[in-house]
């Protein structure tokens, strides 16, 4: 058995308090572990938050964001005065007896310019159209003068003056001097038709010029009749300049079925003309004419309609005779 040895107490060393800096260090050392009682979010004894954030919120930062965007400013700068100027006019304008207001002395601004002298017309002056023509004008156009140009709607008025049959264009302006000036192109008649309604002029395009009362009033133009004629004054004309070798025979053009045409000539011969080309088979029979004087004998009709097989038809009286001959040739008399 061993022996107990003896053991030493342990020694305490107590540490000695620290003086000058080396104190001030140690306190504050000690001040930095020792635990502080903070809460969250609300200030203790009055003391201000140590830890303050400057940035605006997220909904501040994009309302700025959205504020600096171009339209918006463009709308603040612009569409906001316009908004309050239309506001303030509606305003304004809701009371019925400031509008009217209004209006009167708008119409009464725009009447006593309009109504000056340099804007009046005191009369018309028509060129270019005959003296029935003339009439026919001022009669459709009935203005009482003096008028103010501001009334007067020009292009309403040579609409009016065209619409008549024998005014083929018309131009109208209000010349210096307070005139209304009208420039009219009359329709020149080159046929005459002839209708069961009557007698009427035609233009070159077929277009109507006047109605007369007897053919004797224009014998120097030629002469077409029937139904749809006045659609083919064109190809009427250019007969009548390829019939002109036979003279004063022409006696006028007749439209047949809408169709076609018919050359009548005096003595009650007739030309029966095809549906197509009806100028070239007028040329083969004015050639056989002339060679053989073929519309100088007693033909009544010439039916070219058949280009390859023209046909003659003699009249009555040539027809009683050739039978005649024929039967006393055969009874050998």
């Amino acid at each position: 058995m061993r022996p107990l040895r003896a053991t030493r107490a342990p020694v305490i060393h107590r540490s000695k308090p620290l003086a000058g800096p080396d104190a001030d260090f140690g306190s504050g050392a000690r001040s930095e572990v020792e635990p502080k009682l903070r809460l969250s979010g609300v200030k203790l004894f009055g003391n201000k938050s140590q830890h303050f954030d400057p940035a605006p919120s997220r909904l501040n930062y994009r309302l700025q964001r959205w504020m600096l965007t171009p339209g918006v400013r463009r709308g603040l700068r612009v569409g906001l005065p316009i908004f309050a100027l239309c506001a303030a006019a509606g305003i304004y304008f809701g009371s019925a007896e400031r509008r009217e207001a209004v209006v009167a002395y708008v119409a009464d601004i725009k009447t006593s310019i309009q109504q000056r002298p340099e804007f009046m017309v005191n009369l018309m002056a028509i060129d270019g159209a005959g003296t029935n023509l003339s009439e026919d004008i001022r009669e459709v156009v009935p203005l009482d003068f003096p008028i103010s140009s501001w009334d007067l709607d020009v292009e309403q008025i040579r609409d009016t003056i065209t619409g008549l049959d024998p005014v083929k264009s018309a131009s109208v302006r209000v010349r210096p001097g307070g005139i209304l000036q009208v420039d009219v192109e009359e329709r020149q008649p080159v046929i005459v038709w002839r209708t069961r309604r009557g007698i009427e002029l035609l233009d070159e395009t077929g277009a109507h010029v006047e109605r007369i009362a007897s053919r004797k009033e224009h014998t120097n133009l030629p002469l077409i009749a029937g139904k749809g004629a006045d659609a083919h004054v064109a190809e009427a004309l250019q007969l009548v300049t390829t019939a002109r070798s036979l003279g004063g025979r022409v006696r006028g053009l007749v439209r047949i079925g809408e169709r076609r045409w018919d050359l009548v000539l005096d003595r009650g011969q007739r030309i029966m003309l095809p549906t197509e080309r009806p100028v070239r088979a007028l040329e083969r029979v004015l050639a056989v004419n002339e060679v053989q004087d073929l519309l100088e004998r007693d033909v009544a009709v010439v039916d070219m309609r058949l280009g390859q097989r023209p046909t003659i038809r003699m009249t009555k009286a040539a027809s009683e005779d050739w039978w005649n001959t024929k039967v006393t040739v055969g009874n050998g008399q």
